[in-house]
C-alpha cells in the first residue's frame, strides 16, 4: 500500500489555526502516527509539539471506554441504553417539575461544525429549553461583538493570514502565538523579512514579544486607555484618513472627541507605558502603507473588552486601516471551533447561519428547515458564565459536552460548588476531565481522527477533519449520542448520525444568513484545501477577503464607536496590591483536559506555577522555586514561583490549564462585559504569602 492510501490528511485537534497534518496508520497502541501535510496553505507542513503529539490521546489508556454512571457515591461502568435511558428519564423529569428552562445544555468551541449544529438544535427541538451557551463565550465574544457593530459582520480574520506578512505594520494586542500556535509565528517573521514591523502589546516579555521591533507593557485592564491614547495621538499629528473616513464610515466627530480626552500623559499614567514608546508605536503604524491590528484574549477577556476592541478597531478606521488589501482590523480565535462553534446555534442567542434568535425571520427560516412552528423556539438565554451560576437553582439538570468549567471557567470554586448542586449532571467527553468526575453520569465520546467532521478557522476557512480509525468499541459519537436522545424524547427524526448529512442540513439552515455556507460541501472542501464563508452558493467562490467594497451594515458604511477608558472591575488596593493576569504555556492546550495525559508535554509543562518579577519577589523574601500562596478575594491557591525580568514588577502570571491546589481560575473575576458576557478573565487583584515548608 502506498503512503497516499495509509496517510489520511486531516487537521489538528487543537488551536484555531487548525494546522494540515496527516494521519499514517500504525497498528501498535497508538493506532496512528503524525506526519506532515506540506500542501495545507495555512501551516505548510509546520506543527507544534502539541500537534506532533496530538495522536497520544488516542492510546487506550488515555481515553473513556465505556458509559459511566454514579451509583453509591462511586461512577461505575454501565451499558448505553441503561445510561441513555436514564439521562432521558431524568431530563425529562426536570423539565416536568421545574419546566423547561430548568435543562441546561453546555457546549464547546472545539466541537465540529456538526455537532454545534446538532447541539443547538437539540436544545431548541427535542427540550426546547433557552438555558444553553458554550465556553466559547470565554473565548473572543467581545471581539466578536465589537466587530459586529463596528463592521455589521463577525469573523476573526477578515482576511486570509498569509495577507499578515504583506502589512507594512502590525500591532499584535494580547496574544503570545509563538507559545498558542507556534506555526502562526513564521508570517511575523516573513512580516519583519519583508520590510515590515511588529509592535507587541502585552505586559510580559513573551517568546512572541521578543520577536517585535517595539514591545508595550502595560498593565492588566488598561488595553483600552492604550489604544485611545494611540488615537489621540494619531489625530494630533494629522495621520487621520480623512478621506476614507468621509467615503466610507460613520460616528468619527464622537469618536474624534472621546479619544482627544485621553492625552498621551494621562495614558502614560493609567498604562505605565512611557510617552517615548506610545509615540513611536503611533509612528510604526501611521508610516506604514498598510497597518493590521490583531486581538487576542488579551484584551478581550475583560469586563470591557468589547469596548476595548472597539478601540483599536476605531485606530484601524481613522487611518484608513480597513476595508482594503494587507490591512484591518482580525482576532486571533482561541478554540480549535471558537469561529464555527458559534455560527450556528450553540449561542444563548443565536441560530444557525450567526441568525439572531429574536429576529422574526430568522426563527421562520431555521423553523422551516427544522420543520417545526417557529412559536416553538425558547428565545435568547442566559451567558455562559450566568448559566453557570444559575445550576443548583433556575437550572437543576444539564447536558454538557466538549467543556472542562471546573478548570477554565472564571470563578472557578465557585462554578465548581454549582455543578455540585445539581441534581443531575450528565458530561460526553473523551477523557475523564475534572468536570466530568463530577457528573452522574458520563458518556464516552469519539475524538478528532475517529470522526468525520468540518471545523472552520480563524481566516473563516471552513476545513474537513477526516476520520483516520474506528474509534473504540464501547465508543460512540456525539452525532450518535444526540440522535439516542432525541429518539428518547420523541424526536426520533431530524438528528442525523451521519455529518456529511448534518452539514448538508446545516447547509440550508444558514443560507442567506450572515454566515452562509450553502456553497460549501465536502467536496469542496477537500478539492479547495478549505472554503470561505460566507459562500452563499455552489458557483459561489468563497469570500477570503471580507468588506473590499462595502461593510457589512445596510448602508455599506463602518461603524466607529465612541469609548472612554475604565478601571478593571477589580483594582488592586492595600489587602490585594498586585494584579494577576492569566494565559497559556506552550505545552498545554486550555483546560489540559487531554494534553495534561501525554507524557511529552508534560515533561516539558509539568505543572502550575506564579511568575513573578524579582523585585517582588524580594519584597516578599521568595526565592525561585519556593512555594507561594496567591490568594484573592475569591481563593487560595499555593504553587512554585517562578522569578522572571519578562513580567512588570506590579503584576503576576498564572497559567490556567490545571486544577487543584494551582488553579488559576480559583482567582479570576467573574465580573460580565455588558456587551459580550465576557468574564473579566485577565485582571484581577491578588496578595502573594510565602509558604513555610515544615
Amino acid at each position: 500500500m502506498s503512503n497516499a492510501v495509509a496517510t489520511t490528511d486531516t487537521h489538528c485537534p487543537y488551536c484555531a489555526l487548525q494546522c494540515g497534518m496527516g494521519l499514517r496508520r500504525t497498528g501498535g497502541a497508538v493506532p496512528v502516527s503524525v506526519v506532515e501535510r506540506p500542501g495545507f496553505p495555512v501551516n505548510q507542513g509546520a506543527l507544534c509539539g502539541k500537534g506532533s503529539n496530538a495522536a497520544a490521546v488516542l492510546a487506550p489508556g488515555a481515553r473513556l471506554s465505556t458509559p459511566l454512571v454514579r451509583r453509591d457515591g462511586e461512577l461505575r461502568p454501565a451499558g448505553w441504553d441503561e445510561a441513555l435511558d436514564l439521562v432521558a428519564d431524568r431530563l425529562t423529569a426536570t423539565a416536568g417539575a421545574y419546566g423547561r428552562d430548568a435543562v441546561g445544555v453546555f457546549g464547546g468551541g472545539g466541537l465540529t461544525n456538526e455537532k454545534a449544529y446538532l447541539l443547538g438544535k437539540f436544545a431548541r427541538v427535542a427540550l426546547r429549553t433557552s438555558a444553553i451557551d458554550y465556553n466559547g463565550r470565554f473565548c473572543m465574544s467581545s471581539a466578536a461583538a465589537a466587530g459586529t457593530r463596528a463592521f455589521g459582520l463577525d469573523r476573526g480574520l477578515p482576511f486570509p493570514v498569509a495577507d499578515i506578512p504583506k502589512a507594512g505594520c502590525v500591532i499584535l494586542v494580547g496574544s503570545n502565538p509563538a507559545e498558542t500556535m507556534p506555526p502562526f509565528v513564521r508570517y511575523l517573521r516573513e512580516l519583519r523579512e519583508n520590510g515590515g514591523t511588529l509592535v507587541v502589546v502585552d505586559p510580559r516579555r513573551t517568546r512572541t514579544a521578543e520577536l517585535a521591533d517595539l514591545h508595550l507593557a502595560p498593565r492588566p485592564g488598561t488595553d483600552l486607555a492604550l489604544a485611545l491614547g494611540l488615537l489621540h495621538l494619531v489625530v494630533a499629528d494629522g495621520r487621520t484618513d480623512e478621506d476614507f473616513i468621509a467615503e466610507r464610515t460613520t460616528g468619527w466627530a464622537e469618536t474624534r472627541a472621546a479619544a482627544m480626552a485621553h492625552w498621551p500623559e494621562h495614558v502614560e499614567a493609567v498604562t505605565g507605558v512611557p510617552l517615548p514608546q506610545l509615540r513611536e508605536a503611533a509612528r510604526m503604524f501611521c508610516d506604514a502603507d498598510s497597518a493590521m491590528v490583531l486581538t487576542a484574549r488579551g484584551p478581550e477577556q475583560q469586563a470591557k473588552g468589547t469596548d476595548t476592541v472597539s478601540a483599536w478597531i476605531n485606530l484601524c478606521l481613522a487611518t484608513g486601516n480597513a476595508g482594503r488589501p494587507n490591512a484591518g482590523y482580525g482576532c486571533l480565535t482561541g478554540q480549535g471551533n471558537g469561529q464555527g462553534g458559534r455560527e450556528h446555534g450553540q449561542k444563548a442567542d443565536q441560530l444557525p447561519g450567526y441568525r439572531k434568535l429574536d429576529d422574526p425571520a430568522a426563527r421562520a427560516h431555521v423553523a422551516a428547515v427544522w420543520g417545526v412552528d417557529p412559536d416553538s423556539l425558547p428565545g435568547p438565554g442566559r451567558s455562559a458564565y450566568e448559566l453557570l451560576d444559575s445550576l443548583g437553582g433556575e437550572v437543576r439538570a444539564l447536558l454538557l459536552t466538549g467543556s472542562n468549567p471546573v478548570v477554565s471557567a472564571p470563578h472557578a470554586g465557585h462554578v465548581t460548588e454549582r455543578l455540585r448542586s445539581l441534581d443531575f449532571l450528565v458530561v460526553s467527553d473523551v477523557v475523564l476531565s475534572e468536570t466530568a468526575e463530577l457528573a452522574d453520569v458520563v458518556l464516552p465520546v469519539a475524538q478528532w481522527a475517529e470522526e468525520t467532521g468540518t471545523m472552520t478557522n480563524l481566516e473563516g476557512r471552513v476545513i474537513l477533519r477526516r476520520k483516520a480509525v474506528d474509534a473504540p468499541a464501547g465508543v460512540r459519537t456525539d452525532l450518535e449520542v444526540l440522535h439516542a436522545l432525541a429518539a428518547r424524547l420523541g424526536h426520533g427524526e431530524g438528528f442525523p448520525t451521519d455529518p456529511e448529512k448534518a452539514f448538508d442540513e446545516l447547509r440550508r439552515a444558514s443560507a442567506g444568513g450572515p454566515a452562509d455556507y450553502a456553497g460549501i460541501s465536502y467536496e469542496r472542501i477537500a478539492a479547495e484545501d478549505g472554503v470561505f464563508w460566507p459562500c452563499s452558493s455552489p458557483e459561489h467562490p468563497g469570500t477570503p477577503r471580507l468588506f473590499l467594497e462595502r461593510f457589512a451594515h445596510p448602508d455599506g458604511r463602518a461603524r466607529f464607536t465612541p469609548v472612554q477608558h475604565r478601571p478593571a472591575a477589580e483594582e488592586p488596593d492595600a489587602r490585594y496590591p498586585v494584579r494577576l493576569t492569566t494565559g497559556r504555556v506552550l505545552a498545554q492546550y486550555q483546560s489540559g483536559a487531554q494534553t495534561r495525559r501525554v507524557d511529552a508535554l508534560n515533561a516539558a509543562a509539568p505543572g502550575p506555577y506564579v511568575e513573578l518579577h524579582p523585585l517582588l519577589a524580594d519584597r516578599l523574601g521568595v526565592r525561585d522555586g519556593d512555594q507561594v500562596a496567591v490568594v484573592s478575594r475569591r481563593g487560595r491557591t499555593v504553587t512554585p514561583a517562578r522569578l522572571t525580568t519578562a513580567i512588570r514588577p506590579d503584576t503576576v502570571f498564572m497559567p490556567f490549564h490545571w486544577a487543584g491546589e494551582g488553579s488559576a481560575n480559583i482567582h479570576t473575576n467573574p465580573a460580565l462585559d455588558p456587551v459580550s458576557r465576557m468574564p473579566e478573565f485577565k485582571a484581577c487583584a491578588v496578595r502573594l504569602e510565602p509558604v513555610t515548608v515544615a
